[in-house]
Order: C-alpha cells, then structure tokens, then sequence
C-alpha cells in the first residue's frame, strides 16, 4: 500500500483535471452550468466512493475540503458532518450538467460527454486513492456510476463507445506492491495524470473559451442592485461598438479615453464591476487579454528613492493588455508632503498610460470626496481620467438580498421567522449607517459570525441531519451582538 496522498496533492490533480475539461467545452451553456455545478457533483460522489469503502477517518475531511476548483467556494465540513454526508449518500443520480452536455453534443455531433465519463472515472479513482489504495468495494462503485453515465449517452445516441478506462487495474496497481511508473512523489501520482490515462495523448489543454458579450452581461445583470453603475456599462460598450463600426466604414473616430473612476463607500461592488469591465472590454476588442491586476498604494509606493518608479512600471507591465485597479488611489496624492513617493508614482503610471494607451486600461477607485480632490491633484489625471462611476451605497432591502444570496451559495437556508428578522435588522443597519459603513462587506462579515456561531449551536446535537446542518436561525444572526443595533449608541 502506498502512503495516503496529501490535501494539496488531491486539490491540485483535481483542479486541474476539472479544469481542463471545462476548457474543452464548446457549448457557453454547458461550460457555465458545468462550472457552476461540477465542484458539488463530485463532492456527493466522493461520498459515495468513501461510503462503499466504509473506512472514514478525519484525514477524509481534508480531503473532501480539497475538492474545489479554483475561483469556486472552498468547502469547510468538519467530521462529523462529512460522517453524516456520507452515510446519507442514496444512489448515483445524473447530474444536469451532463444533461446539457448531451443535449449540445446531438446538436453539434460532437462526444465531449464521452469525455466527461473519463474525467469523472479518474476523479473518483483520485478521491479513491486518498488513502493510498482503490479497494475493489471503490473501483465497483467507480465502474457502476462510469457505467451509468455510458449508458445514458448510448440512450440518448451520442457518438462514440464506452470509455477504455479500466477501473481495476487501478486495484491491481493500489494493491500489488509494485511502485508507481513515475517521476513524482507517491502522493502526487496514486492515480495517472488525467491527460496521460487511458491512452490518452498527453497534450496542453486548449485556451480556455472566452465569455462572450452576452453572458458578460447577464453575469453583470445578475449583481444586486447598482442600477446606474450598469447603465453606464452599458452606454460605455455601445460607443466602443459605434466607435468599431465608424472604423470600418471609414469614417474618422476621435480619440477617446477609457480610463474611469470609480466613486463609492467601500463594498458597493467595484473591484467586481472593474473585474467584468476587463471581460468586456476583451469581448468587445479593446483590450488583448482583459485580465484585471488589482493594487493600492502599497502595490506602487516604495519607501526610498528610485524604487517607486520600479515598482509601479511592473504593475504596470502586469496589466498590459487588461485593467490596472487602483483602490483608494487618493493615496497617492499626499498634498502635506511634496516629497512623497506617490507623485512619482502617478507619473510613471501617466507615461505607461500614454505608452500603452491602446492596450490598458486603468480604474482608480474610492471614497467619493477624495477622489475628486485626487484627480485634480495633477493636470495629467484630469485629462485622462473624464469618465466616473458613482458606486451608491446598498439600501436595506439590497443588503438582506445579498445576504440571502450568500447564504444559498454556501448551502444554509433561511425559514421564514429568520428571513424577517434578517430583513429587518439590515434596514436598520442601513438607516443608521456612518462613515464605517461597509455595505457588502458588513454582510459578508455577519453571515460569517451567523455560521460560527451554528456550528457551535449544531456541534452540540447528539446526531444533527442534513436539515441543521444547513439551517440558520435567528440567533445565529444575533445582529445586535454584530454591532447592527448599536452602530451608533453614544459612548461605544
């Protein structure tokens, strides 16, 4: 038996696997909804795979907290809550992606279904392998669920035959004794790389498709509330589109800057919006790549002579071809100071402005008042910076929706009663609101107190379901203890 593979090891062969494959898909829906759906998927089989072998340990819980993809929620279980998913497991149902999948396979005559079960076979021989070995208890429910997924794409008339991945010579490898035909550490290589299994030609997974226009903006549609932030979007995409077909037939397109300024309280969603800005502005051909680098001060600002000017030129060079966001840029422009590095700062980023102004785009962000005075701090910035955004705080009904959002992204529900209460007391909190308000950022900061303080509250039932370990309740908000009700009492 070979030693039980690391946390990071599983995150890593996973992440890239699922990553991979994701890559490949052509379809937009399916890509999205197998981005959307993969991580959970495959965590319920893992519970299936450990529940065939009946040997869950703690280590077990590293592991199912490993499998994520990167840019999803991070999975945090504890034992016994992994205890409880796993001999809850019923039975091996089709995911919806997969659905989607074959419907887009049959109206495109391609198989990328097909390739899905050998993904998902070598996922599960991965989860099977987290303790060193693939039993043949594992590699029977491995091949059951493979075959399933086989036999609805034979169902339903998709190209190409069943998957020559043969499960147990996994078992036959796990439990010989032979050693692994690799350069890598055991615990890196319990199963094949997913690329070079099965056959398979090992080659370098295909750029990742780019979102188009479209899904950009549904994704942009989809934020709460920001009403006039998407209007402005919008009207900015519809003069980069007029501007485009001027060029085209011909007719003169004045220079235009696209630099912004983004005004607003902290949490109001503008690192997200400059995120989606960069997509954009890459679907629409403005930019070559659209990546975002985001910084603040400390990101250009150096302590001593000559080294801001480094500094900030790489941050710079990291942005070309996508979005340089500067937060709280006002301080940069240290007016008490006429020695201070960030004046060297805004000119180095002036010049690679100039230099590269048909490749960056840049954003600076942050409070309202202070970023007026920031612009006006130097004639260069006026002159680039003419377009802004104003950011307006979340009213309450905005926040309780943001908080109902998070809550169902990371599996916890709310009854009624609680809704209510949680309604109620954000409307307080925005009504008495101050200059520490941090909108989104307050209520990310109160669903992470809500959580710990039930898992307290679930860790003391003698055998919680399903149903509490998703259930908060409304005194695991306990929003005054948050500061909801007091924000504002004299004297604290």
């Amino acid at each position: 038996m070979s030693q039980p593979m690391t946390p990071a090891a599983v995150h890593k062969q996973y992440d890239e696997a699922v990553t991979a494959f994701r890559r490949q898909i052509t379809d937009a829906a399916a890509r999205v909804a197998f981005g959307r759906e993969a991580d959970g998927f495959l965590r319920q089989c893992a519970c299936g795979v450990w529940r065939a072998d009946q040997a869950l340990t703690p280590r077990h819980v590293e592991y199912y907290n490993a499998i994520y993809a990167k840019g999803n929620p991070v999975p945090t279980v504890l034992y016994w809550e992994l205890a409880s998913l796993v001999e809850e497991y019923d039975r091996f149902v089709l995911p919806g992606f997969f659905r989607r999948m074959i419907q887009a396979d049959l109206e495109r005559d391609t198989s990328q279904s097909r390739r899905f079960v050998d993904t998902f076979t070598l996922m599960l021989l991965l989860f099977a392998a987290v303790d060193g070995k693939v039993s043949e208890a594992e590699a029977g429910f491995v091949n059951s669920c493979a075959d399933s997924l086989s036999s609805y794409c034979d169902h339903c008339g998709v190209k190409g035959g069943k998957s020559g991945l043969d499960v147990n010579e996994f078992v036959a490898r796990r439990t010989d004794g032979r050693p692994v035909p690799t350069g890598k550490p055991e615990d890196e290589a319990a199963v094949p790389a997913p690329e070079k299994a099965g056959g398979a030609e090992a080659q370098e997974a295909p750029p990742e498709p780019k979102p188009s226009l479209e899904e950009l903006l549904a994704e942009l549609d989809g934020l709460c509330g920001l009403d006039k932030v998407k209007e402005d979007v919008k009207g900015l995409i519809n003069l980069v589109k007029v501007r485009g077909l001027r060029a085209e037939a011909g007719l003169p397109v004045p220079p235009m800057s696209l630099h912004l300024v983004f005004m607003g309280n902290p949490g109001t969603g503008k690192t997200t919006v400059a995120r989606l800005l960069a997509k954009i502005y890459h679907a629409v051909g403005v930019l070559s790549k659209g990546q975002l680098v985001e910084v603040d001060r400390s990101g250009l600002v150096a302590g001593f002579v000559g080294q801001t000017a480094l500094k900030t030129q790489e941050a710079v060079d990291k942005a070309l071809g996508g979005v340089l966001f500067i937060d709280e840029a006002y301080a940069l422009a240290n007016q008490d100071n006429a020695n201070d590095f960030g004046r060297e700062a805004i000119e180095v980023l002036l010049k690679g402005m100039e230099d590269h102004r048909d490749d960056l785009i840049v954003i600076v962000a942050g409070y309202t008042d202070l970023m007026g005075d920031f612009i006006h701090a130097n004639p260069g910035l006026e002159s680039r910076f003419n377009k802004y955004f104003y950011f307006e705080d979340y009213d309450g009904k905005q926040l309780a929706e943001i908080f109902r959002s998070v809550c169902k992204k990371n599996g916890y529900t709310l009854d009624e009663e609680t809704d209510q209460a949680a309604a109620e007391a954000f409307q307080v909190m925005y009504d008495r609101r101050d200059e520490n308000f941090g909108n989104a950022r307050d209520v990310r900061n109160i669903f992470e107190a809500a959580v710990a303080r039930q898992a307290n509250r679930v860790a003391a039932m003698e055998a919680p379901g399903k149903e509490d370990l998703m259930a908060l309740t409304a005194a695991d908000l306990d929003l005054e203890e948050d500061g909801t009700e007091n924000s504002e009492k004299p004297g604290e």
